[in-house]
């Protein structure tokens, strides 16, 4: 929820236009391979994530292209920063998921926003979980994105993110 609403709010702050169904939808689902449960032991928890999409929008009755759409922005959103002009949608879930997880943009939003998103939806200890996540992502698929994040120092700008504080 929280990466929803910051992706919303940055579109709003820019004026862009966006699908708010397929950015919620996305949003939604974009760590769902992160969990044990839809973990896929050999593909890119982004990428087994955007087949978890096409399969759970397929039950909402979407059509193939907008199954596809949402895959899309799954995959996107752990690829290198995609501007709004070219992908809406992509850019801000990028840019929701990097300003809840590893704070990556939170100058954008002013105190009052932060502080009543992450009252409304706490993170309750989010980076440790999430940053276990991820390495175990890196540990097990080495030429992932993933680890090569976790090589690069996100796991610590992730653990000290302004948010785990209340802010």
């Amino acid at each position: 929820m929280r990466s929803y609403f910051f992706a919303a709010a940055w579109a709003e702050a820019r004026g862009l236009d966006f699908d708010r169904t397929l950015l919620f939808v996305a949003a939604m689902l974009h760590d769902l391979a992160l969990t044990p449960p839809f973990d896929s032991s050999t593909l890119p928890f982004e990428e087994a994530g955007g087949h978890l999409a096409r399969v759970f929008t397929a039950g909402l009755g979407w059509p193939a292209e907008r199954r596809d759409r949402a895959a899309e922005l799954i995959v996107m959103h752990m690829r290198p920063a995609v501007s709004p002009e070219v992908d809406v949608e992509s850019r801000l879930l990028q840019v929701g998921t990097s300003a809840d997880v590893s704070g990556s943009g939170l100058e954008a939003f002013d105190t009052p926003f932060r502080t009543a998103l992450a009252e409304a939806y706490p993170r309750l200890g989010f980076a440790a979980f999430f940053v276990d996540r991820f390495r175990d992502q890196a540990a097990r698929k080495p030429g992932c994105v993933a680890a090569e994040l976790v090589a690069g120092g996100w796991s610590e700008r992730t653990l000290a993110n302004p948010l785990e504080g209340g802010n």
